[in-house]
């Protein structure tokens, strides 16, 4: 096949090097321009909705499986149609599967607003995520043809650099628009954005297709990849729910096993695969999958818990805690184009660890965190979250899509962004179950210890996994103000125990994840468009 010529022996891929644009069409920077409106949209919506989620369950008068699934809904549709998206894109033209994505995400948004029961918006939400899965990896694949090889690296950094600075800056605008004007408008701001993006894409926005692009639908993989990718997304998320003991997690994690076996299987078979195993003959692309999917499960899973701590251990309002995440978002802006310019000097490999190896210190230090850590200390451990993030983020996805035939170009980015999304809701079971399991071994020693006069009540067991004090309803049970007080000093304590052994698992798997940086380098079909030797 022209995908295993491509990668067993190397060669300068056959499409020719982007030839510098004349107007508008094609330019490579506006095409950043254009394509980052897209993207923002996509990665804020992965963040902002969760601070509308209490105004929407209060508003619908939804049930708390109901709230999960307006995220979990999302979730899953982006992980399981990423891949397929990025094939579509690959056939059909990147510029038309990202217009598509704008335009379909953009009227999902605005019928999420419009909507009046719960299971229209979770509905809404599924299909937010499809239209969002077209646009990711589209995104990439136009970088890829529009930029030359030199500049790539920048390009991709500043693409990481939007993304990182929406995905954190969900939560202040998301707080800003519930607080100030409705959670509808959470939603209903995606329709003006969209608009703007669609209309910079059609006018600015150039089709790129590789000559070696396969011309046939790969249907079983399709199905045999998207029912893998649903049966692990599908296990990992109801692990919460069923415990991580239960036969029904196991069964769709051992499903998704099971499937993805076959694929494998199948894909060796078929005349134009899905994903040409191939591909994974290239250690640093598989190197960058692996570690895309570490990445964010330190991210995810962590940041999970900081937002958690800020609002419940230090009672800040979801706009003060956005804030307080500023040095996080301040440093990706910084430091993820900085992060392209040394990639594109000295390659991803010694970027790549130093960000995992910064990642796992700020990781280790965030497990110093307590009820009177300051703000300084805790902006110290934010920042350098943000710059060990940012040359991870920039470095792996040129990675994978640097490692790629330019025929495949979609399907890489759709790879890397399926890696990050199974990587985060990953990173969230794991470091969550992790966090149940402190929090049920500490709390009734600590209830004990605090001298509390009445029996610990499974419900504050409950409430201490999200650092959660019912103090009104503590009052009107008619507790006394010291006892609710030392209730509130169990939670609190209880959770930040939990929280700290989670942190010191996210630093680890860091830790694994430099390693397994090591494994990288430039990808070779990168250096051929510039006319550079093979590393």
């Amino acid at each position: 096949m022209t995908s295993q010529t491509t990668i067993d022996k190397a060669p300068p891929p056959q499409d020719p090097a982007p030839a510098p644009a004349k107007g508008l069409r094609g330019h490579p920077w506006l095409t950043l321009f254009s394509v980052a409106i897209g993207v923002m949209m996509v990665a804020l919506d992965g963040t902002i909705v969760a601070i509308a989620n209490p105004a929407i369950q209060k508003d619908l008068g939804a049930s708390l499986a109901d709230v999960q699934w307006i995220t979990n809904g999302y979730l899953l549709a982006l992980a399981v149609a990423l891949i397929t998206a990025g094939k579509l894109g690959d056939r059909f033209g990147h510029r038309q599967t990202f217009l598509i994505g704008i335009a379909g995400f953009a009227v999902a948004s605005g019928a999420i607003g419009l909507s009046s029961e719960i299971s229209l918006v979770i509905a809404f939400r599924v299909l937010q995520g499809l239209f969002g899965a077209l646009l990711m990896p589209a995104a990439l694949g136009l970088l890829r043809a529009t930029f030359p090889a030199e500049k790539l690296n920048m390009a991709i950094g500043i693409w990481g650099m939007v993304i990182g600075a929406s995905t954190a800056g969900g939560p202040i605008v998301g707080g800003l628009l519930v607080e100030h004007v409705s959670w509808q408008s959470v939603f209903f701001i995606n329709v003006p954005v969209g608009i703007v993006a669609l209309a910079f894409g059609l006018v600015i926005l150039k089709d790129h297709r590789a000559q070696n692009a396969p011309r046939s639908f790969d249907i079983p993989g399709i199905v045999l990849l998207s029912g893998a990718m649903f049966a692990i997304v599908w296990g990992i998320i109801k692990a919460g729910e069923w415990g991580w003991d239960s036969p029904s997690t196991w069964a769709w994690l051992g499903a998704s096993v099971v499937l993805f076996a076959v694929f494998a299987v199948w894909e060796t078979k078929v005349k134009e695969p899905l994903i040409p195993l191939a591909m994974f003959r290239s250690v640093p692309l598989s190197a960058g999958v692996v570690l895309m999917v570490l990445m964010a499960i330190a991210f995810m899973g962590g940041l999970f818990f900081v937002t958690f701590f800020l609002q419940g251990v230090h009672g800040m309002s979801p706009v003060d805690s956005g804030l307080h995440l500023l040095p996080l978002t301040g440093m990706m802006i910084v430091s993820s184009p900085l992060a392209g310019v040394l990639i594109t000097k000295f390659g991803p490999r010694v970027p790549l660890v130093g960000g995992m190896v910064a990642t796992a210190a700020a990781m280790f230090g965030m497990t110093t965190l307590t009820a009177g850590t300051s703000t300084l200390m805790m902006s110290l451990w934010f920042g350098l979250l943000g710059l060990g993030l940012a040359p991870v983020m920039v470095g792996a996805t040129e990675v994978i899509v640097g490692n790629a035939p330019m025929e495949l170009s979609g399907v890489a980015g759709g790879l890397q962004q399926a890696a990050m999304q199974v990587g985060g809701a990953l990173g969230t079971a794991v470091l969550g179950a992790i966090m149940s399991s402190k929090v049920s071994a500490d709390f009734a020693g600590n209830w004990k210890e605090a001298g509390i006069p009445i029996p610990a009540d499974p419900k504050l067991e409950e409430a201490a996994e999200f650092a959660s004090v019912p103090a009104k309803e503590l009052a009107k049970a008619g507790l006394e103000p010291p006892v609710i007080e030392k209730i509130g000093a169990v939670i609190h304590d209880t959770f930040v125990s939990g929280m700290h052994l989670a942190f010191t698992v996210a630093g680890v798997v860091a830790v694994v994840a430099a390693l397994v940086a090591t494994l990288t380098k430039r990808g070779e079909n990168a250096d051929a468009a510039a006319g550079g030797a093979h590393i």
